[in-house]
């Protein structure tokens, strides 16, 4: 894991902290109207970026550079900034792009802070929502709702006859896949919602989350929230979520097994 002392945390955390109070303000000041979307593909399928993503990751790179500028920067819109520091910010400047374009408030802004390539602080921000996770530490993480914080825990005692599962394939995984796991398909019963599924998962709303093809922007700053809160995170492979791909994520390492073994017949 990572070697931050509790002041390295501090500091992280308020920087993170005061970031998701900027990026709201600055949706509803300058984003909240009008924007340009165009299709990252060209025909290929369709994969949507819009003016917002674009603003949104300036004012996030240039707030990191007023704090940070020797730390690395790795943005979905603009590329990386390399330097010698053993820290990389890490940045969706919206996850949910599909939701932002037809108005559903699910989007969010994910930041991540990795130390020698393992995330250790992350951010989730809901502008619509008004409420924002993030961790403090490697065991304790918060939502602030409304401007009322209070740690969050995953339901770690939830038997597994009795869990909530919110997953969603996004089109990657074919019907002849999907056949394969008749079980987890079952247990698809809640909908999946962008990041915020994860977030909910952390705050203790449902107990696993699947989803497919994630970027390590999608991931990254949602892995220190999960963690902390006391959940596990792996590919469906059970190999480490930092590489992104298929992700599950999971209350405890009862439950986290019992939903590898049951994706096994797509994994092999």
């Amino acid at each position: 894991m990572s070697k931050l002392n509790s002041s390295d945390f501090k500091r992280y955390s308020k920087f993170v902290d005061s970031l998701a109070r900027k990026l709201t303000k600055f949706y509803y000041s300058k984003l909240n109207r009008t924007f340009k979307v165009s299709n990252k593909l060209r025909g290929k399928g369709f994969d949507p970026v819009t003016t917002s993503d674009k603003a949104f990751e300036k004012l996030i790179r240039k707030e990191i550079a007023k704090k940070f500028p020797n730390h690395q920067v790795i943005g979905e819109e603009f590329g990386k900034k390399k330097t010698k520091s053993d820290f990389t910010w890490v940045i969706d400047p919206i996850d949910g792009t599909r939701s932002y374009v037809i108005g559903n408030p699910t989007w969010s802004n994910l930041i991540s802070l990795n130390y020698k390539g393992n995330p250790v602080i992350g951010l989730a921000n809901y502008p619509v929502l008004k409420k924002y996770y993030y961790n403090a530490s490697d065991k304790v993480a918060y939502v602030v709702d409304q401007r009322k914080k209070r740690k969050i825990k995953v339901n770690k005692k939830i038997l597994f006859k009795n869990i909530k599962m919110s997953a969603a394939f996004h089109g990657m995984l074919s019907l002849n896949k999907q056949k394969k796991i008749p079980k987890i398909l079952k247990l698809m019963q809640f909908p999946c919602a962008d990041a915020l599924s994860y977030s909910h998962l952390a705050e203790g709303k449902v107990d696993v989350v699947i989803q497919c093809g994630n970027k390590i922007w999608d991931i990254h700053p949602l892995i220190p929230i999960i963690k902390a809160a006391g959940g596990v995170v792996s590919t469906w492979k059970n190999t480490d979520a930092v590489k992104g791909g298929n992700i599950v994520a999971s209350v405890n390492n009862n439950i986290h097994n019992k939903i590898l073994k049951m994706l096994r017949p797509i994994t092999k």
